[in-house]
């Protein structure tokens, strides 16, 4: 993997707007955006985001307030974040997953001044569901789309009006003041150990991190980018529209994951890269009718996860016809990626790791003691690098409980790194599960489930026993709905996995609970898992 020489790049075109003045210059006709058959250019582009930026500005936002985004994938998200950089503002995405008490907070915490935001989106309107509960903080609330009721201020078209309160020269003075190293993104974490925590990055990184994750998957100029991984999620946002406007690419917007309706976009708009985790393309490869769809244009793409089984990469590879699938790994903490596979890596290598250290990033597994482990061993995922987060958001002991003195990162990931320095994540420390003493990691145990010729989707999860302390539940999710054989599979499991790892219970699912990126949602895994284990152990 080639170097990050960072003297390549103009410290003018490390800042997001300078990247996308830098970009303008070289590509001004090129589509930047298309979306429902609408082609926004990159000048186009750059022009909207400036008046975005103005009309932040006459609405007070000065450089480093807060700015929110709560919508789905739509063009106005990504003119709306380049607005935000644009008026020196720092960008806090929220998950269009959160009720209205839990963006309240995010927003109340971030003391964001203004919310743009959808209307109608999965059955609700979106600023209704802050009524009550509206921080006191947040001066405007816009929103996207033809509904307006009262509980918003001013609709889009209203807001991109207030630029005429600003002149283009105070705007672009803003913007020239923004420095590489000044705060760009305060992205709250999924939360799943508590309050998520408001993660600051700057924008030097995202443009390094991505430039080089972008030379190594194949994302080219050109490339025609379907994202359907959400735009709050550095996947969909740094890995997403930010990795493809650097490098001249299309984006493609799609808001929420149907696997018919992604098969059809990939043959109507001939897409050419295409990234997701590993479930998006179980379920492209579960349709019923994915012969019928023309796949030929896609060439690249990226998925990851702990878990990622072989005969996924081999099924991409040969049934979707995708010849570059590379797998990476990271953590919004780290800006959203630290390793990364090579196009050229073998099958093995591309489903069993996620890859060596991007460039400038060192990766260290240690015990509990914080001692490094030897090549192949099990421990703690330490990172540490330019694209570590600059700190949690107002939170000095929780960063200086993740980020130690040494400028190590813990990510509370167990992995293994071979002696070639690929890295193995095998789990959470959180979700590993302990039988009869014996330290079970779930992604493990999954990853040898996924090869049983009827499992299209698996999760592990450990359940209380009184002998063992905790016993393994397999929730499968079988091909074409097929009826499961759980006496068949679980001869399987004792001829495939150490005895300790078999698990003891196995429940057919018709799907499993995922987030809005598509990952698994364990806690509410659990929960499903134990109201079934307790209805059949009722009698009858």
């Amino acid at each position: 993997m080639s170097n990050i020489n960072q003297s390549a790049l103009p410290e003018a075109s490390l800042t997001l707007p300078g990247m996308l003045a830098d970009v303008v210059s070289r590509f001004a006709s090129r589509a930047a955006i298309v979306e429902n058959g609408q082609s926004i250019s990159y000048e186009q582009l750059q022009q909207l985001s400036r008046q975005a930026a103005r009309a932040l500005m006459t609405l007070g936002v000065q450089a480093g307030d807060r700015v929110a985004l709560w919508a789905p994938n739509v063009s106005e998200w990504i003119v709306a974040a380049c607005g935000v950089h644009a008026a020196g503002g720092v960008l806090v995405p929220l998950n269009t997953r959160m009720k209205g008490g839990e963006a309240a907070d995010i927003l109340d915490r971030s003391r964001a001044r203004v919310l743009v935001c959808v209307g109608d989106f999965l059955n609700n309107y979106y600023p209704d569901l802050l009524v009550g509960q509206r921080p006191t903080t947040l001066e405007q609330v816009v929103v996207l789309g033809d509904k307006v009721l009262p509980s918003a201020d001013l609709s889009w078209q209203q807001f991109m009006a207030r630029a005429e309160g600003t002149t283009a020269e105070a705007q672009q003075q803003r913007e020239a003041q923004i420095k590489p190293d000044d705060t760009a993104d305060l992205m709250f974490t999924s939360g799943t150990t508590g309050r998520p925590k408001g993660v600051m990055c700057s924008h030097r990184p995202t443009i390094l991190a991505f430039k080089a994750w972008s030379d190594v998957v194949g994302l080219t100029e050109g490339s025609r980018y379907l994202i359907v991984n959400p735009f709050f999620h550095t996947f969909g946002y740094k890995a997403g529209w930010v990795a493809a406007l650097l490098q001249g690419s299309t984006v493609y917007p799609e808001q929420v994951f149907d696997a018919e309706a992604i098969l059809r976009r990939i043959e109507s708009d001939r897409i050419s890269f295409m990234p997701g985790p590993p479930t998006l393309f179980l379920s492209m490869l579960a349709h019923p009718g994915l012969k019928n769809f023309d796949l030929s244009s896609l060439v690249s793409s990226v998925t990851g996860a702990s878990t990622v089984p072989p005969i996924l990469i081999k099924r991409m590879r040969e049934e979707l016809g995708i010849k570059n699938v590379t797998t990476a790994y990271g953590l919004t903490e780290c800006g959203g990626c630290a390793t990364l596979c090579e196009p050229a890596d073998d099958v093995e290598t591309v489903a069993n790791t996620c890859g060596k250290a991007l460039p400038g990033t060192e990766v260290r597994c240690v015990d509990e003691q914080g001692q490094t482990v030897a090549a192949g061993e099990a421990g703690e995922v330490l990172l540490r690098g330019y694209h570590i987060m600059q700190g949690y958001f107002e939170d000095e002991g929780a960063t200086a409980e993740t980020i130690d003195a040494d400028g190590w990162l813990h990510t509370g990931d167990v992995g293994v790194l071979d002696e070639n320095g690929y890295l193995r994540i095998t789990d959470r420390l959180k979700d590993m599960f302990i039988v009869g003493g014996f330290n079970c990691y779930p992604a493990e145990i999954e990853r040898i489930l996924s090869n049983h010729p009827d499992v299209a989707q698996i999760a592990v999860v450990g359940v209380a026993d009184e002998r063992m302390g905790e016993v393994g539940c397999a929730c499968v999710v079988t091909r074409n709905g097929v009826t499961l054989d759980k006496d068949a599979f679980i001869v399987w499991c004792r001829a495939n996995m150490a005895n300790y790892k078999v698990p003891r219970f196995v429940l057919q699912l018709d799907s499993l609970p995922v987030n809005a990126s598509n990952k698994v949602q364990k806690r509410d895994l659990l929960q499903i898992v134990k109201a079934k284990l307790e209805q059949a152990a009722q009698p009858a």
